[in-house]
């Protein structure tokens, strides 16, 4: 777990501004006790302040009061986010009335303080779907430049330590693409190996997984993953990336070496590339369950500016952590 204390330090050193959308949800509210106790992040908690401030008096969470309490309904700042909504998504035929509107949806003002420069990430999904909380990122901040598909990746520590980096790797996509194209998992595969640098601080060796390696059997869905990876290779040719690769292939070097004979990533990857999220998916929680593994995310990348999801069911520490990496995403 020491990746994930470098990003506590490191978060310390330089606080982001992280907007906390579900700023009354109880999860929420206790684990931004523990941050601005810790000085790890600058919050602002969007909700009614009465109503926070008497949940943070009860339960005793006296660094509640380092937060910005921003309530939606009174702030006068409310009219400048709802302009700059309205001129954001006019073009799609959205009238000033409707951006006043959606203006107060916590999710909307959320990713309309970053855009404003009056945040720096946002954390939410708590109380909603992950679909909830992309589509303003999506409407909003966009994607980065070069990129069309947000994904998402997963920290998994694993007792394992003779895989991937003393047992850490990074999944993806796990969280949002039911079936990418051939160009999408590409890009998926480059956005994981940036957050494998700036998030993990490892040097990535990414391998796109299939139920093949070099041609071992033929399909259209083994077709895919080979293409990915040709035009992951011309996207970004100095990127250590091989494909197709069954995943033992990919993580075990003698059967690396015997199945792909001069892969600079078969028996060494630390980034594994699933398929389609069916595979991603039921994988990261298989090795959660079966081995023990720490999964922390998703990660959510290729978003312009760092937006986060939780799960529904995410316990306090999920949510600290998940800050953290925010954090740590707006600084790199």
């Amino acid at each position: 777990m020491d990746i994930l204390q470098q990003m506590y330090d490191r978060a310390r050193k330089n606080p982001q501004r992280i907007v906390l959308p579900e700023g009354d949800e109880p999860r929420t509210l206790e684990a931004a006790n523990i941050l601005l106790k810790d000085e790890v992040a600058k919050l602002i908690l969007i909700g009614d302040p009465a109503v926070i401030n008497k949940m943070a008096a009860e339960k005793g969470y006296e660094y509640i009061s380092r937060a910005t309490i921003f309530d939606p309904k009174s702030d006068p700042k409310m009219a400048e986010y709802s302009h700059l909504l309205y001129e954001l998504r006019k073009a799609k035929g959205m009238t000033e009335e409707e951006a006043a509107k959606k203006a107060q949806d916590p999710l909307y003002l959320g990713c309309l303080m970053i855009k404003n420069g009056d945040a720096d990430g946002e954390l939410a999904g708590a109380r909603g779907t992950t679909a909830d909380t992309i589509r303003p990122a999506f409407q909003i901040l966009k994607t980065k430049p070069g990129v069309s598909i947000v994904s998402g990746a997963f920290l998994m520590f694993t007792p394992a330590k003779q895989l991937g980096d003393n047992g850490f790797l990074l999944f993806a996509d796990c969280a949002v693409n039911p079936c990418p194209n051939a160009q999408e998992l590409a890009q998926i595969a480059i956005s994981t190996a940036e957050t494998a640098r700036t998030i993990a601080g490892i040097e990535p060796r990414v391998a796109m997984l299939s139920f093949s390696t070099k041609g071992s059997a033929k399909h259209e869905l083994i077709d895919k993953v080979t293409e990915a990876t040709r035009i992951a290779h011309e996207l970004a040719p100095d990127l250590a990336l091989d494909g197709e690769l069954q995943a033992d292939a990919a993580l075990v070097e003698k059967v690396g070496a015997s199945k792909a004979p001069g892969s600079n990533v078969a028996g060494k990857a630390n980034v594994l590339v699933f398929p389609d999220l069916q595979a991603g998916n039921i994988g990261y929680k298989l090795v959660e369950r079966f081995s023990g593994a720490d999964a922390v995310g998703p990660i959510l990348q290729g978003i312009a500016a760092p937006v986060n999801d939780l799960s529904r069911g995410c316990k306090v520490q999920d949510i600290v952590q998940m800050v953290i990496i925010t954090a740590n995403q707006a600084i790199k």
